[in-house]
């Protein structure tokens, strides 16, 4: 193997590295994949997939608590809390042997072990057993991201959680503290208190998951305030302290420093490039000096011929569904054909209670931008769907620009919002206008009919509302 050579080799088998060696095993391409831990990277192993698995079983519980509102009388339901982490782990294990048979299936040859560049066109790869090398015409860094962390005394206490390790729990703790309200830390957040643990949340910034439109933002916060989670924005941790009990983590609000405690803490302060290792100034890769990530164009080049990069390394957007396309990008651009990443239509997806859909300019980006725009709004306690479904939580907004009518941004929280989002998504992609929508018939009883009733909204006011 130290003499092998092959057109393409992939560091990283997460959502972008994958996919881009299936692609380039469809195109008939010589392709090597080299992972130093699990197939199918973070996002599968302990990221996208475990958690919307703990999100299912926490839904399915919360849906018992309440199951005599729909006429049904369940007595003593219980958290099996190992039985759900089997259940989790059982979801992942088929997945990754989907991702085996179709590496198989498509002749794309795998590596275990921890890849770092020697020049150029060579990586060294060291195995298990022994230390290999590699060269290969083109290779694309897929290496993903790691946890972040913040300077804050305390922050790395034996028992202190990530999101990686609130996975591995054995048991429920009957009270967590999160510490960063974005993304991740929401989505933990809605997931232990649906299992009915104590859950507070400390976030440094004034709004919660930044960079979501503030309506659909301040939404969340209400929903979250229904289910009893404590919100805490505009706050600062400055210390975490353990004790018998658990923790006590001290932050301050304002001009006032006040304190928490709870059986855990978990970090949930964003993620960063993972490049450890790599050695990318073997090979001329320019890194950013802040992020450390790897530097790309459109076309998905590092500032070294043939080299390439995708997904959460390359710190554009980091979702694993991003990185998918990016990793195709990257392919197809090293067969010649000639392809760009486009960002302006990447949706966005939040499994919080209710969900969250995004696509596009949020309003105060299209205020930004100078944009003359318009606003469709619908709640989604109007929809006959989602009254019966139990629901009431939620609305979608809709932002077009008034000159041409194209959609320019959307966004939803309520039921069902990730598969929402879908529509708007292809509405922003293709430029479509709000007439469209509108003159696009909307089955119903659906909950896609509130997208239907927004698009009203733009013009002469949603029928239902």
């Amino acid at each position: 193997m130290a003499d092998k050579k092959y057109k393409i080799a992939i560091i990283g088998s997460g959502p972008g590295g994958y996919v881009a060696a299936l692609r380039a095993g469809q195109l008939g391409i010589d392709t090597v994949l080299i992972e130093k831990e699990a197939l199918g990277g973070t996002c599968l192993n302990w990221g996208c997939i475990p958690t919307k698995a703990f999100v299912r079983s926490a839904e399915v519980f919360a849906d018992i608590q309440n199951a005599k509102d729909f006429g049904i009388n369940v007595e003593k339901a219980e958290v099996d809390f190992p039985a759900v982490v089997k259940r989790k782990d059982k979801i992942v294990s088929r997945l990754v042997r989907g991702i085996e048979h179709l590496l198989v299936k498509n002749h794309v040859e795998r590596i275990d072990g921890k890849a770092s560049f020697i020049n150029q066109n060579r990586l060294k790869i060291e195995k298990e057993s022994e230390t290999v090398e590699i060269e290969a015409e083109n290779i694309i860094i897929a290496t993903g991201s790691q946890a972040a962390s913040l300077p804050i005394p305390g922050a790395d206490l034996d028992g202190i959680l990530d999101s990686r390790t609130a996975l591995a729990l054995e048991q429920l703790p009957e009270s967590l503290v999160i510490v960063g309200g974005g993304i991740i830390g929401m989505e933990f957040a809605f997931i232990f208190r649906n299992f009915g643990v104590e859950v507070t949340v400390i976030e440094y910034l004034d709004q919660l998951v930044t960079g979501v439109d503030a309506d659909i933002a301040a939404e969340l916060n209400r929903s979250a305030r229904r289910r009893r989670i404590s919100v805490k924005t505009s706050s600062e941790v400055k210390e975490i302290k353990k004790n018998d009990s658990g923790y006590q983590v001290i932050y301050q609000q304002k001009e006032k420093e006040k304190s928490v405690r709870a059986e855990k803490v978990l970090m949930a302060v964003g993620r960063k490039p993972y490049i450890d290792g790599l050695k990318p100034e073997n090979a001329g890769i320019e890194i950013s000096e802040r992020r450390k990530a790897v530097q790309v164009n459109k076309k998905m080049q590092t500032s070294t011929e043939g080299i390439y990069a995708v997904g959460d390394v390359t710190d554009k957007i980091l979702l694993a569904h991003v990185a998918s396309h990016q990793g195709i990008i990257a392919v197809e651009n090293i067969m010649g054909l000639d392809k760009e990443m486009n960002y302006q239509a990447v949706p966005g997806a939040i499994f919080t209670s209710p969900e969250i859909g995004t696509v596009g300019l949020t309003e105060s980006e299209a205020e930004a931008e100078g944009i003359d725009y318009k606003i469709g709004t619908f709640p989604f306690a109007a929809s006959g769907k989602v009254m019966a479904m139990g629901e009431r939580e939620g609305m979608v907004k809709i932002i077009s620009e008034k000159k041409s009518d194209r959609i320019i941004g959307a966004a939803l929280i309520g039921i069902e919002s990730s598969d929402l989002i879908a529509e708007l998504t292809l509405a922003v992609n293709l430029g479509l206008t709000a007439e469209n929508l509108r003159e696009t018939i909307h089955a119903h009883p659906t909950t896609a009919e509130v997208i239907y009733e927004a698009a009203l909204d733009l013009e002469d006011g949603a029928i239902h509302a």
